[in-house]
């Protein structure tokens, strides 16, 4: 398996907990409170270590919070790397409403970053990237980092032979783009804000990751449909893998779950359509787990050969 390496930039202390009912002015006791290591690219390593592969975990951490992240992070990974901020990591707070089984999930806001902060990043970035090696880069910004950030860590990738993978949003992604990078896995919804494009039918979805392979040089293009499943686009051509019907008990990193597995089983010499089924699986994976948990590596092999069936 060529090496993965994942960045981080805003991470966030996951807080999940139930209550019986969200209501308002009244005190909720809440019961059963989780703490997690959460944010993209964390959550892509946490996976790929759960699944049986190793990542190493860049990731900013700063502060009394930052403290509690990164402890629970290095008791998880032994691969994990900080990058020291001034700032006090951010968190963020997740509910199951038990009575009716609806989740909220408030993020608060994270630390505003000075210049000297995201070139030191920059630098830290290109010191551990060697030739071959995957590099995952997802996850919002935080504030005072520039939009062209992710296609300056892109950049380094190139340089030093690595495979860089975006799953970004807004201005980072178009950035990236531009750049060009080895993988993007934009949502339907970051597709449609970064074209224009409706993308209400499969014709049309089609044609756009077409464009992106074409125009903007990556070679894989995963366009996420939610409980539809994923495209999956690349020279070869495209396919769509349907999602499979699960009970779901929260949402919370379906995403980086789906994103993981892809990445892990690409790095491992699987073809697309092998290591999309571990994807699809993940993801499906990570949605029978409570509040902020991700996926369970049982899950993902149960629903992996349901898929392959």
């Amino acid at each position: 398996m060529q090496p993965v390496i994942t960045l981080t930039m805003n991470p966030a202390l996951d807080v999940s907990t139930s209550v019986d009912e969200v209501v308002s002015t009244h005190k909720l006791r809440c019961s059963g409170a989780r703490f997690d290591p959460g944010g993209g690219g964390v959550n892509v390593a946490r996976v790929i270590a759960r699944l049986g592969g190793r990542a190493t975990a860049l990731f900013a951490v700063g502060g009394a919070i930052g403290d509690v992240y990164r402890g629970l992070l290095e008791a998880e990974l032994d691969r994990a790397r900080p990058i020291e901020i001034e700032g006090n990591t951010r968190q963020s707070f997740n509910v199951n409403e038990e009575s009716t089984g609806k989740e909220y999930r408030f993020v608060l806001e994270g630390p505003k970053w000075q210049d000297r902060e995201w070139r030191g990043a920059l630098d830290r970035v290109e010191e551990a990237l060697s030739e071959g090696e995957y590099l995952v880069v997802s996850g919002s910004l935080p504030d005072g980092v520039p939009d062209d950030f992710t296609a300056r860590v892109a950049r380094l990738a190139k340089r030093a032979g690595a495979r860089c993978v975006v799953d970004a949003s807004g201005a980072a992604l178009e950035a990236a783009l531009d750049e060009g990078v080895f993988l993007v896995k934009p949502n339907k919804r970051e597709l449609r804000d970064l074209t224009g494009a409706r993308l209400d039918s499969r014709e049309e979805q089609e044609d756009v990751l077409r464009r992106i392979l074409e125009d903007d040089g990556s070679e894989i293009v995963v366009l996420s449909l939610g409980g539809d499943g994923a495209l999956f686009a690349s020279s070869d051509g495209i396919f769509h893998l349907a999602a499979p019907e699960v009970e779901a008990r929260s949402a919370v990193g379906a995403g980086d779950s789906f994103l993981a597995a892809l990445v892990l089983r690409l790095a491992a010499g699987d073809s697309l359509e092998d290591a999309g089924r571990h994807a699809v699986a993940a993801g499906a994976a990570a949605l029978l787990s409570e509040g902020t948990e991700l996926c369970r590596a049982e899950d993902v092999e149960r629903v992996y050969r349901e898929l392959s069936s």
